[in-house]
C-alpha cells in the first residue's frame, strides 16, 4: 500500500473510531464496525443525489461529441473514411446533419474549436445550450498523469498503467471501483458508506435499477436493487401460494421466525428485511405520480423512470442522499457503428431529457446530478464499419447544480497519434485517447458537491493522491470545477 494512502485512511480510520464513542465503547469491536458507516457520515440537512448512466460496451466518444469546426471536422472525416469532403461516408458522420445538435458554449474553444452532438441527440444538445449540461473531454483511468512518452515508458515503476487495458470487464470495473473485475467495493457504495446515517432507512442509500454493479457496493453500504416496476417482491409471501393465503400466511411465518442455529437466523433475519423493504418502497411509490412523459421502448427511460419515482418518494424513504446506477448495453460496435449508434445515443438523450423535465417537476432538478460512463472510448481510426477498443472518452454531466454550456479539460487533437507532435500526446495510436482527466478527478468533483470533505476522499478514491496541487499537479486539478 502506498504510504501517503497508508496514512490517510488510518487517519480516516482512527476518526471514525473515535466518533464510534457515542455506539458505546463497551462493545466489542466487531460490533462497533457495524456502526463505522453511520458514524462517519457528513452532515445532510438537504437533499442531493448522483445518478450514474453506464454505458456497457465502450462508447465511440468521436461520433458522440463531433468535431465541428472545418480544420477538425476535414481531419474527423479522413480519419473515418468519409474522404476530404463533408458529406457522410465509412463511419464519418455528414456536417450537415451536425448544425442542428451544435454546441454553442458561454466560452469558446481555443483555436476555434468546435463541437456538435451526434444528430439523434437533440434533447441532450437543447439542454447543454440553455446550460443545464457539460461535457467533460477526455476522462479515463489513470494511477498517476501520463503523458504519450510516459506511457511508451519501460519503468512500470515510475509510469504505472490501470491494469488491464482495453479489456471490457476489467475496464468496467476501474471505472466503478479503482480496481480489475472481482472488486467488491465501488466509490459509488463508499459515498453511501458516508451518507448511511443521514438516511433513516439505510437501506435506500444506494439503488440500483439495474443489473448488479460493483459500483454501488460499499463497506457497510447495501446495493439495493429493484426493477423498472418497483421493488422485488418475494411471490410467496406476497402473493397467495397455490392460490392459499394458509400456504402464503406459513411460508411467510417460515422465512422470518427467529431461529436457533446462527446461519438460518441470519438468513431469516435478511429475508424479513428484505420483506419489510419491498412494503416500505411499494407504499412510498403509490405516492407519487408524475406528469413527465418518457419515451416508450426504451429501457433506459424505464430505469430512469423508476429513479424519478423514488427520488419523489424521498421523504417516505427518509432519504437525504442517495446514489443511483442505471444502464444501456449494446455500445461495443466493432460494426455497424453507423446502423447501431444512432439508435443508441437517441435512446440515451431522449432518456436523460426526460429525467431531468421530471427532476424540474419534481422540484429538485438542482439537488440531483446525472452524469454518464463507459468502458472506455473508442479508437478514432475506422476498422471499416466500426472503432476498436479505446482508453479516454467525452462525458456528460447534467442538472440544475453543473455549470452547463461549457466544456471541461482539453479538447484532444483530432488524429491517430502518428506523429511526434508536443501537441499529440493525448494518443497511443489509432486514435486512442490517453486520458488527460482521471476517473479519480470526475468522481471527486461529484463527490465534493455530495458532500464529501476533502479528508475523505483518499478512502474513496485511492488514485487521487496523485492529482492536484497537493501532489505537485495543478494541471490535473481534484475538482474539475463542473459542479456549483
Amino acid at each position: 500500500m502506498d504510504q501517503d494512502l497508508s496514512l490517510s485512511s488510518r487517519r480516516a480510520f482512527l476518526r471514525r473510531c473515535a466518533q464510534l464513542s457515542l455506539t458505546g465503547t463497551a462493545l466489542p469491536l466487531a460490533l462497533n464496525l457495524a456502526a463505522m458507516g453511520e458514524a462517519a457520515a457528513f452532515s445532510a440537512t438537504d437533499y442531493k443525489a448522483l445518478v450514474c448512466v453506464f454505458l456497457y460496451g465502450g462508447n465511440d466518444y468521436a461520433n458522440t461529441v463531433v468535431a465541428y469546426d472545418d480544420a477538425s471536422y476535414n481531419a474527423y472525416s479522413v480519419i473515418r473514411g468519409g474522404g476530404a469532403g463533408q458529406a457522410a461516408g465509412g463511419i464519418a458522420l455528414a456536417k450537415a446533419s451536425l448544425t442542428p445538435t451544435l454546441l454553442s458554449p458561454t466560452l469558446a474553444l481555443p483555436g476555434g474549436r468546435q463541437y456538435a452532438l451526434h444528430p439523434a441527440m437533440t434533447g441532450l444538445a437543447s439542454l447543454f445550450n440553455a446550460g443545464k449540461a457539460a461535457v467533460q473531454f477526455n476522462v479515463g483511468p489513470l494511477v498517476v498523469p501520463l503523458t504519450r512518452t510516459q506511457y511508451n515508458s519501460a519503468d512500470r515503476k515510475t509510469w504505472p498503467l490501470p491494469p488491464k487495458l482495453f479489456s471490457h470487464n476489467d475496464q468496467q470495473s476501474i471505472w466503478q471501483s479503482s480496481s480489475p473485475e472481482g472488486s467488491t467495493v465501488g466509490w459509488g457504495g463508499n459515498l453511501g458508506d458516508l451518507a448511511l446515517s443521514g438516511n433513516t432507512n439505510s437501506l435506500f442509500t444506494c439503488m440500483s435499477v439495474t443489473s448488479n454493479a460493483v459500483f454501488l457496493s460499499g463497506d457497510s453500504a447495501l446495493q439495493y436493487q429493484v426493477s423498472t416496476g418497483g421493488a422485488v417482491a418475494i411471490n410467496g409471501v406476497k402473493s397467495n401460494v397455490y392460490g392459499s393465503s394458509a400456504v402464503k400466511s406459513a411460508l411467510a411465518t417460515l422465512v422470518q421466525q427467529t431461529r436457533a442455529h446462527t446461519l438460518e437466523n441470519e438468513y431469516n433475519r435478511v429475508t424479513t428485511r428484505a420483506i419489510g423493504a419491498e412494503a416500505q418502497i411499494t407504499s412510498a411509490l403509490a405516492g407519487v405520480t408524475l406528469s413527465t412523459v418518457f419515451p416508450s421502448g426504451n429501457s433506459l427511460a424505464d430505469q430512469l423512470k423508476m429513479v424519478a419515482r423514488l427520488i419523489g418518494a424521498r421523504a417516505a424513504l427518509g432519504a437525504k442522499r442517495q446514489v443511483f446506477m442505471v444502464s444501456m448495453g449494446g455500445f461495443d460496435l466493432h460494426d455497424n457503428l453507423i446502423a447501431q449508434h444512432p439508435g443508441l445515443l437517441g435512446k440515451l438523450s431522449e432518456a436523460l431529457s426526460a429525467f431531468y423535465s421530471a427532476t424540474l417537476e419534481l422540484g429538485v432538478a438542482d439537488k440531483v446530478t446525472t452524469f454518464t460512463a463507459s468502458d472506455f472510448g473508442r479508437t478514432l481510426a475506422s476498422n471499416g464499419d466500426g472503432s476498436d477498443h479505446g482508453w479516454g472518452s467525452h462525458h456528460f454531466v447534467l442538472g440544475g447544480a453543473v455549470k452547463g454550456k461549457a466544456f471541461y479539460g482539453t479538447p484532444p487533437p483530432i488524429s491517430v497519434g502518428s506523429t511526434a507532435a508536443a501537441d499529440d500526446q493525448w494518443h497511443v495510436g489509432q486514435g486512442r485517447l490517453l486520458p488527460s482527466t482521471s476517473v479519480d478527478q470526475y468522481a471527486a468533483t461529484l463527490a465534493q458537491w455530495f458532500g464529501v470533505a476533502d479528508t475523505e476522499l483518499a478512502g474513496i478514491l485511492p488514485n487521487l493522491q496523485h492529482f492536484g496541487a497537493a501532489a505537485g499537479r495543478p494541471d490535473y486539478p481534484a475538482n474539475l470545477g463542473f459542479m456549483l
